[in-house]
This record gives structure tokens, sequence and C-alpha cells, in this order.
């Protein structure tokens, strides 16, 4: 049995990687802060220790219970907070992933797969965006996570600490907050439950590539198993979809005719972004199996049940 600790897992994400682990059969823990995680997301048979990332405390809880691997997605995911403040971010992402990548190499944990962003890439012209490109983050949110990147590699080649760096799209789904580059679609979605209007921010041009949360845990997974391992894979849908089209699926999904108003366009954020992902498919053998419009149906589903 696999024994597996969760950074982070009782945000969105990590529920659903924690539905998938749990018909693996692992040994799981979960560490949460729960600033913004639920303590809901976390089933009551799941270990959870309600701890920041940055305690100290850290080293004894790896100690005590001797993770195999490590699943890093606690961290500050929001771009507008780390424009507003860079100290914070940096304490979180990069001094609270120090914090955890001392207590794995400290403890023997053989893997850490974590949780990064599209948002170290920055604005790019060519389209799909492969890992090989180079990177220049357009936020201190996307720096914070490309230097934990750097971290990690130097943790691997100084210490012998595998890992695998997922590097994720536009993450959404059930349970979503609306924080974090997917939260757009927790938004939206939400306010169509209660119908009440929203902001478009820009033109609506923008674009993005939305990956399902359920797809996402998978490739948590598969890259805590893989073989092809201290290396950089995106996790994508290798599609591109501006919001206008967002909302036109979300009309589709919700079966209601949505009043669309434009805003400014927030400082910081990506005006075209879609990733390959021919290099998960071919090494993890994984690929996304919910479609937008499929998985916009079931967010909206969950979020008219919970509204």
């Amino acid at each position: 049995m696999k024994k597996i600790l969760i950074t982070g897992g009782a945000g969105f994400i990590g529920s659903h990687i924690i539905e998938l682990l749990q018909k693996e059969n692992c040994d799981i823990t979960v560490l949460d802060n729960l600033h913004t995680g639920l303590r809901e997301n976390v089933p009551e048979n799941v270990r959870l220790i309600e701890m920041d990332i940055r305690d100290k405390r850290v080293i004894d809880v790896f100690e005590k219970y001797q993770f195999d691997v490590v699943l890093h997605l606690a961290g500050q995911t929001m771009v507008n907070v780390s424009v507003d403040d860079p100290f914070y971010d940096a304490d979180v992402n990069i001094m609270g992933t120090v914090n955890i990548l001392e207590a794995c190499r400290k403890t023997g944990v053989k893997r850490i797969v974590f949780s990064s962003t599209a948002a170290t890439y920055g604005d790019i012209e060519e389209v799909p965006i492969r890992e090989e490109f180079s990177v220049n983050p357009l936020s201190f949110y996307g720096l914070s996570k490309l230097t934990v990147e750097k971290y990690l590699k130097l943790y691997h080649d100084l210490y012998g600490l595998e890992y695998v760096i997922l590097r994720y799209a536009n993450v959404y789904g059930e349970r979503q907050g609306d924080g974090g580059e997917g939260g757009v679609i927790s938004i939206f979605t939400k306010k169509i439950a209660k119908d009440e209007s929203f902001v478009i921010h820009g033109d609506g041009k923008q674009t993005r590539d939305f990956v399902y949360a359920g797809d996402v845990a998978r490739a948590n997974w598969y890259a805590a198993n893989t073989e092809y391992c201290n290396t950089i894979y995106n996790v994508s849908t290798n599609s591109e979809t501006s919001i206008r089209e967002l909302v036109d699926l979300l009309e589709s999904a919700s079966g209601k005719t949505i009043d669309r108003q434009y805003g400014e366009r927030r400082e910081g954020d990506i005006y075209r972004s879609v990733l390959d992902n021919s290099k998960i498919v071919t090494n993890l053998n994984w690929r996304p199996m919910i479609n937008l419009q499929e998985g916009l149906r079931r967010t909206y589903d969950y979020f008219v049940k919970s509204k």
C-alpha cells in the first residue's frame, strides 16, 4: 500500500485526487491549513492534518507517517494576490515548498509531484505551448511556481529526490472555489445557477485550455507511478477556448440566456493560452477523458444542487 501525502488536499483538485487514490487503495494523508480548502472535501476515513506548509512542525508529520510520495498542491494560487502582495506569494509558494522539500529529504520520501502552472510560460504567441518553450511569467505567481521548479531539479541533482512537475492548464470542476486560474468557470457557473449577472474581464476573446479536475487527478496518480520522472509535463486538453465560447457552452449546459457584460482586462492575465499535451500522452499514457461540454454540465449540476 503506497503511503501518499497530499498537501492542499482539502482543495477542489485535492478532493478529486482523494476519490481516485481511495479506489487505488492508498494510505492517504492530507495536510491543509483550510485557508481556502474545506474540511468537507476530505472524507471522514481520510487522515486530515490541519497545518500550514510553512509550519516547522511539518517534519514531525513526515517522520510519523513515512510517506512514499508527496503530491504537492498547496500554495497561493491567485494571480492578482501575487501582484498585490509579492512577499506573501513568495513566502507560501517558495518558502513553504522548501519546507516540504526539506521534510522529504530528511525522511527518505522517494518522489514529489508538483502542481505547477501554465502561468510559468507567460504570453507566448506560438501555440500550442510545449514544455521546452522559453518561460517568461507575467505575474509573481508564475514566477514563484517557476522558482519551485528550479528547486525541484536541484533537490534531485543534490539529494536524489525524484520529481514530476505538472504544469496545469486551467483546471475546473465540482467543488471549485472562486480563486485560482480556472476560477472563471466556478464564478460564472455559480452566478448562472443563482440567476445573477457577471462581468467578463477584457473583450472575451482571450483563450484558455480548460481541463477537468478528474483528469488532473489521474495525471497526478500516473506521475506518482511513472518511470519517466524528473521532468515536466503539460496537463491539458490541447484545445483552445475563448471566454466568449465558454459562455456559449455554459448557456447550453444551463439552458439559460446569459447577459454578457464586459469590464477592463486584469493586470497580469495572459491573453492566449493552450498547452501541447503530447509529451504526457506519450510518456504517461494519459489523456483527457472528459470534454468541456460534459465537464461544464457536471460542474453546473453540482453548483445548482449546492446553491
